[in-house]
């Protein structure tokens, strides 16, 4: 019932849609206008203020013409740079961009097969149970647009989001919970070459105390990096004032406290031992996922891939999504592969076959909530 021709065209128009995040207004405008066009509205909260970006995040309700569980239906709009341009080459049985920008398919692969979704639907009048479906914004941004939603004026109790790397048939029951980072040192100025001995260098003092902590990989679970070092006024002034910018994250939120309490700890101890002053901040941006072969979510979704002849296979990730903040709120969700390969990346590409599959499993997910 797919029609791939009618899927592969839709998609490549959607890559084509410059939506980095921040800046999803057209894609919102996109979709508002498709939803207008298949008798749904697409309703906008006011995510855009808060975020200070140009779009809210889009709901879409689809009334149910047969009784059933109803489901939420989860895709953010957004993208990685270089996501200006685009232009989608379809060369063989894949998809990928012309090589200056990222595809897209992260995750306009499952905007595109949402919409094939919706329109197999209704050309083949099947039964359906009411659906709702959810665009946000700024899920790169660390999943910013999921966040702002209010996600009481939703009715689904079971839902999935479709931003998984894995392909169609991959179904996360695991993912982290993540700590962002924020450490601070304050020393003291001083001339570079007249009285170095006089000041406290900053980056100095901060770089022995990140080479004090780990980095990396800390265990199968759990992992931290620290990716952004800024600091120095000029070349000849000792630095006053270094910022430290990393992440933590863990299956576990045990050993996610541990060792985000190890880590600040010892920033704290080294830059005092060294005649600084240290200001750490850490804030937690999304909570884990644990979900259990037998919960009804799960079950949901294994039964609907093989009836759309595809091989579940449940995986743990260490990468959040919107999945995360759709879980914490209450609604079971799980996060399902799209197969989007080399993502943020210019090497970007997905399979077609797998837009299909997607397409299918999604098909497949609404019949079996049907009672």
């Amino acid at each position: 019932m797919v029609n791939q021709n009618r899927l592969i065209k839709s998609f490549c128009e959607i890559v084509s849609i410059s939506s980095v995040s921040g800046h999803e207004a057209a894609m919102r405008d996109w979709l508002k206008k498709a939803a207008a066009e298949r008798g749904y509205v697409a309703e906008e909260d006011g995510a855009a203020a808060m975020l200070g970006g140009d779009s809210g995040n889009l709901l879409v309700r689809v009334p149910g013409n047969a009784p059933g569980k109803e489901l939420l239906f989860a895709a953010h709009m957004d993208t990685v740079e270089p996501g200006d341009g685009i232009v989608a080459e379809v060369a063989g049985d894949i998809i990928r961009s012309q090589g200056q920008t990222i595809l897209g398919a992260d995750d306009k692969a499952a905007i595109a097969a949402i919409i094939e979704a919706l329109d197999v639907l209704a050309e083949n009048r099947l039964p359906h149970p009411a659906l709702e479906i959810l665009f946000t914004v700024g899920e790169e941004q660390g999943l910013k647009g999921a966040k702002a939603f209010d996600f009481s004026v939703l009715q689904s109790k079971v839902g999935f989001v479709l931003d998984a790397g894995g392909a169609p048939g991959c179904i996360v029951i695991q993912s982290p919970c993540q700590y962002e980072i924020e450490y601070e040192v304050y020393g003291r100025s001083a001339h570079a070459g007249i009285r170095p001995e006089a000041g406290i260098n900053a980056i100095h003092v901060a770089a022995q105390a990140l080479a004090a902590m780990p980095c990396g990989r800390i265990d199968h679970d759990t992992t931290c990096n620290f990716g952004i070092i800024k600091g120095g006024q000029a070349r000849n002034i000792v630095a006053e004032y270094c910022g430290v910018r990393g992440e933590a994250r863990s299956l576990s939120r045990s050993k996610l406290d541990e060792l985000t309490a190890h880590l600040t700890g010892t920033f704290r101890s080294r830059v005092e031992e060294l005649g600084g002053r240290a200001a750490t901040t850490t804030t937690l941006l999304y909570r884990e996922i644990s979900l259990e072969p037998g919960e009804e979510v799960v079950r949901l979704v294994s039964s609907a891939a093989r009836a759309a002849g595809l091989n579940p296979r449940l995986i743990k990730t260490g990468g959040g999504s919107d999945a995360s903040i759709i879980h914490g709120a209450g609604i079971a969700c799980a996060n399902l592969g799209v197969g989007m390969r080399q993502v943020h990346s210019c090497d970007e590409y997905i399979r077609i076959a797998d837009l299909a599959d997607l397409t299918r499993l999604i098909l497949a997910i609404i019949d079996n909530a049907l009672k």
